[in-house]
């Protein structure tokens, strides 16, 4: 990898001079700061900075963050100040580049203190700016790439933090292919032995199916040219991690019925659902496996219908259709949204995806590091449940929480006037706990004094909990 490589992989997406020129300038000044200096694995120093900025490219990321990649630890191991950067490139770039420095710079009496401080600070960091965040994804990338030159007992502590913080964050920023490569690599690190072993099934498995599921392809691109859907296709195999995942479970290897895949793009939303038709009129549909995400998107944007069928060779096979818009949302995560000019990304964050509200909302409720890094681990980055709303809207909480947890979610006022819930038909307590897939009615009544003290230790979410104390606090007044 070299600077030509990054140029070119930015030309991909973004031809204009300018901003190549810019990039190039960035990577030179970088170059000269870091001259001398050398990684663990005795390669010069600049080589991470220079593979930050190319897999920022890959998800097709904007100049400025490219530039503040190449540029991300230079405040930290050089002499430069901020101002330099300002003064040279810009200030945003600078301020890109001294956010991901805060997140790494801080001192603390305890390794457990480190990693919940650090943990603040990056999630902290969506609040300013979420691209800062993007970088310090792909400064984990790297560095997990090149783990083996890290001692032991470091290496399964890195992994592990990246599967607790990091992972959950790819998800939730939509940047699918660095998520599945950081559990894979993570994997690797935690768990050697199962992750080798598994690595090879698949390999064969791969090998075994390889003839049946391009002829699928074949057959499905044929029928769908010959009902004038253009269509791009192709296959993937689930990534380690999700496989092993699945196993945990107690799903055995030739039963995952997303183990093999093909994704179908097509034009427009039309088309995906007459392309669904199409492909079930070749292959019989498992029952119970179609999913639409296009109607109702998941809570990070992703869009796309699944279908899993009986395929060639006795294959189960995941199909995902998708319009090609949606196949780089669900590819790059958020950094599509900056392809349109008109879409100001921060306050996106703050109305669209519900992760953000949680996250904002611990982080303004809370004071104490550690308590922040357990309530985010818990509500923010643990197991989620989905419940709809009679209006079919989406509903994403954290697993045990209840009815009054979705009323505040909602709305302050929802919450403050709640009475009752009715979950699936059913008439119930507000602290009733809910289920995945619940359909859950929220019952008020504008005459209600406000919500019960109790509810307090009977919610889950930090949300539910400040407004109840918030309501309290204003009575007393």
């Amino acid at each position: 990898m070299n600077l030509n490589y990054l140029l070119e992989s930015v030309k991909k997406y973004n031809n204009n001079e300018k901003d190549i020129k810019f990039i190039s300038n960035a990577y030179h000044y970088a170059e000269k700061l870091h001259k001398n200096q050398k990684r663990q694995s005795g390669e010069p120093y600049i080589i991470h900075p220079l593979s930050v900025a190319i897999i920022l490219s890959e998800i097709e990321a904007d100049t400025n963050t490219i530039v503040a990649g190449l540029l991300h630890d230079t405040l930290e191991d050089t002499d430069i100040k901020k101002n330099d950067i300002a003064c040279e490139f810009n200030p945003y770039v600078a301020m890109l580049v001294d956010g991901v420095t805060k997140i790494g710079k801080i001192s603390f009496s305890s390794r457990e203190e480190e990693i919940a401080g650090n943990a603040r600070k990056l999630l902290s960091g969506i609040a300013e700016d979420v691209r800062i965040v993007l970088i310090k994804l792909a400064d984990r990338l790297h560095n997990m790439r090149t783990l083996e030159f890290k001692k032991l007992d470091r290496q399964k502590e890195i992994a592990l933090e990246t599967m607790e913080i990091f992972i959950p964050l790819a998800y939730y920023l939509g940047c699918y292919r660095i998520k599945s490569e950081l559990e894979d690599l993570s994997f690797k690190y935690i768990n050697p032995e199962m992750y080798f072993e598994l690595s090879k099934k698949v390999k064969k498995i791969e090998k075994d199916t390889y003839n049946d599921l391009y002829l699928m392809l074949s057959e499905i691109n044929s029928l769908l040219i010959d009902n004038n859907i253009p269509n791009e296709i192709k296959a993937r195999t689930k990534n380690i991690y999700g496989i092993y995942k699945r196993i945990e479970q107690g799903t055995k290897l030739n039963e995952i019925h997303d183990l093999l895949a093909l994704k179908i793009m097509v034009e427009d939303v039309k088309k995906c659902y007459l392309t669904l038709g199409q492909v079930h009129s070749l292959y019989p549909p498992v029952n119970g496996r179609i999913k639409d995400y296009i109607a109702k998107p998941k809570t990070n944007m992703y869009q796309s219908l699944h279908t899993t069928v009986f395929g060639k060779g006795e294959n189960l096979v995941q199909i995902q259709i998708r319009t090609f818009e949606m196949d780089k949302i669900a590819s790059l995560g958020l950094t599509a949204y900056w392809q349109d000019p008109k879409v100001v990304m921060n306050d996106e964050l703050k109305t669209r995806f519900q992760f953000f509200k949680s996250l904002l909302e611990i982080n303004s409720s809370t004071s104490d590091n550690k308590s922040f890094f357990e309530e985010i681990k818990q509500e923010v980055l643990g197991a989620k449940i989905y419940v709809y709303t009679p209006k079919g809207d989406i509903i994403e909480l954290p697993v045990g929480s209840t009815a009054i947890d979705l009323a505040y979610k909602i709305h302050t006022d929802m919450g403050n006037s709640m009475v009752a819930a009715i979950i699936n038909g059913n008439y119930s307590l507000p602290e009733s706990k809910l289920q995945n897939k619940d359909i859950v009615k929220i019952i008020t009544n504008d005459m209600t004094f406000g919500p019960n003290k109790e509810w307090v230790d009977q919610c889950q979410t930090v949300l539910a909990k400040r407004m109840i104390r918030r309501f309290y606090d204003r009575v007393k007044l």
